[in-house]
């Protein structure tokens, strides 16, 4: 769907909170088709990054990630 989100299933280190939220921040914003939303929207649009960046640190929480699951090529990450 989005290029620019980052796997982030058995990141080492783990994923840190800025980047579970940069991810929710590009799903958030290739779904709604907005950027930066108006300020008529902006509640609703960072309402939904909070929402959809607690999903997702559920779902790493959650995941069961042993050594044949790790990726295959090592994650990228931004510094």
């Amino acid at each position: 769907m989005c290029r620019n989100i980052q796997q982030l299933r058995g990141a080492e280190p783990p994923a840190t909170d800025d980047e579970v939220r940069d991810a929710a921040l590009q799903y958030v914003r290739k779904v709604s088709g907005y950027r930066q939303p108006s300020q008529a929207n902006q509640q609703a649009f960072d309402r939904a990054v909070d929402e959809v960046a607690a999903a997702t640190q559920r779902l790493l929480d959650d995941l069961v990630v042993g050594p044949s699951s790790r990726p295959a090529v090592p994650l990228q990450r931004r510094r």
